[in-house]
């Protein structure tokens, strides 16, 4: 149902038509990024974690990771991922499909720094067999996000 909940709502920007349904799996950057014929990095991964008990996403570059100590320093809390048999009751999409469209109305979207070279990204579409290729100012747009954020280490620092 959840793929279902983001058509409907890119309908509304018209772009429900540029939602592309995968045969193979793309619920992880690796599986996304092979599917779709591009780099790893240009997949605009959706993590999902608690602040203040609330739902929050964070959309970030397939191929980085949370800096806690800057995590820790915008939110005023330590990172804490919203477990696996909760994400979808607390985001609104499962595992694998989760994405800053159409998700619960107390979930609150923050897109990363990190995505912000890119020309066009790859976020989910709310199934592990779904994907849109967006613009970052697209991105920006059909996500409502609340802000831009830098909270990733660079992929240099992740090793």
């Amino acid at each position: 149902m959840s793929l279902e909940s983001v058509k409907n709502y890119l309908k509304k920007f018209g772009v429900d038509t540029k939602i592309i349904e995968l045969e193979q799996s793309s619920a992880t950057v690796e599986l996304a990024a092979q599917a779709l014929h591009t780099q790893g990095e240009r997949i605009a991964k959706t993590l999902s974690f608690w602040v203040d008990e609330k739902p929050i996403v964070i959309v970030c570059a397939g191929n980085v990771k949370i800096d806690n100590a800057r995590y820790r320093h915008f939110f005023g809390t330590k990172a804490k991922m919203i477990a696996f048999d909760q994400v979808e009751q607390a985001v609104g999409h499962p595992v694998g499909g989760v994405c800053p469209f159409a998700v619960n109305p107390q979930v609150t979207v923050y897109l990363d720094a990190s995505l912000k070279k890119f020309e066009t990204v790859f976020p989910a579409c709310g199934s592990a067999n779904s994907a849109i290729e967006l613009t970052i100012p697209e991105l920006e747009q059909f996500s409502q996000f609340k802000e831009w954020i830098d909270v990733t280490k660079n992929p240099e620092q992740s090793i």
